[in-house]
């Protein structure tokens, strides 16, 4: 008998059960959008159009980074697909767009049916968070690329906006207010710094518990990302929102200025909003500068909105009637497109 594909590390079997198995909570994203079922060459998605004048779609793409390395430690992998579509379709709604569908690529070295639904299971719960369907993906089993029983995941977002409603920060000014909504921890960023710390200098490992945190380390690093698409579209129905910035890697330090233009700056206070403890924690534990730790992590604010002075306090009432944890962070002065924080 010649060799099979099998004995090469790739089991066409599991593929085909894998695939039975996710299909449920694929097709539970699906709206009377999508066109094709599970399995197609192409996904096919047909947006209605006719409330948009000129629609313009925005697409994002994105990882979850090294916080895979906490699930596999873990063995659990029924959230990190959620923090997949959670990175995405955060970056297209502070654009003012709506998330139409999403795909997902998943490689893993060997392709185990029972884990991959797992997986897919997050990043359906994750689209129907979003209002996105989950048209397509990719499982590419891959022996001897990635380390035994590891993966990596990626996916992208498209979404639509009309032309005229396009979220831009061009017209934020000095006078302007900074709102900042509420992370829900590390959410996918800094994880490398983060496990270096927890992991090697402090000595813990995902099972300690720790009274700090009054749970397993594990359980509060893959804790999901949080996803603002619906309380921002409220939002937007309701409010003209300046600027919009989704706090990731780089922090309020980096991402904010991304929105501001020429002449202006966001001075923000610090001892206004609660910090997480895992970052208190991580701080402590690597005796990490305030400064690298806000340039780092998102520091307790996942999404940052800037409203003009007089419509602050309605756009926070509107958000603590979401149930969202809000706060009123800041303001934009005259500068250099930079965060000035009180970090002494």
């Amino acid at each position: 008998m010649g060799l099979s594909y099998e004995d090469a590390g790739v089991n066409i079997d599991a593929g085909e059960e894998a695939v039975d198995k996710i299909g449920q909570h694929v097709e539970s994203t699906f709206g009377p959008e999508v066109l094709t079922e599970l399995g197609s060459f192409g996904a096919l998605f047909a947006p209605n159009l006719t409330e948009y004048e000129e629609p313009v779609f925005v697409a994002g793409t994105d990882g979850v980074g090294t916080k895979l390395k906490v699930a596999f430690m873990m063995d659990k992998h029924d959230t990190i697909g959620i923090d997949l579509v959670a990175m995405s379709v955060n970056d297209i709604v502070v654009q003012g767009a709506r998330p139409l569908f999403f795909l997902d690529y998943l490689a893993i070295d060997n392709l185990i049916p029972t884990k991959t639904e797992e997986i897919v299971k997050g990043i359906s719960r994750g689209c129907k968070k979003a209002g996105a369907a989950l048209i397509g993906g990719e499982m590419a089993e891959m022996p001897g690329f990635y380390s035994q029983d590891e993966y990596d995941l990626a996916g992208f977002a498209v979404g639509i906006v009309d032309r005229s409603e396009i979220v831009t920060g061009e017209d934020i000014e000095s006078g302007d207010k900074v709102i900042g909504l509420t992370s829900n921890g590390i959410h996918s960023n800094g994880y490398s710094l983060a496990r270096k710390v927890l992991f090697e200098v402090a000595g813990y490992d995902v099972e300690t518990e720790l009274v700090e945190l009054d749970d397993q380390l594990g359980h509060e690093l893959l804790k999901p990302t949080k996803i603002y698409v619906k309380p921002i579209l409220e939002l937007l129905d309701e409010f003209k929102l300046k600027g919009i910035a989704h706090i990731t890697g780089g922090g309020l330090v980096e991402n904010l200025p991304r929105i501001l233009p020429e002449g202006t700056k966001a001075v923000l206070d610090s001892d206004i909003w609660p910090t997480p403890v895992i970052f208190d924690l991580i701080q402590q534990e690597g005796n990490i500068e305030l400064t690298e730790m806000y340039r780092t992590f998102n520091m307790g604010i996942g999404m940052a909105i800037v409203v003009s002075a007089d419509k602050a306090e309605e756009v926070l009432t509107k958000l603590n009637e979401l149930e969202e944890e809000a706060y009123l962070i800041g303001e934009i002065q005259g500068g250099n497109q930079t965060v000035d924080l009180n970090l002494e």
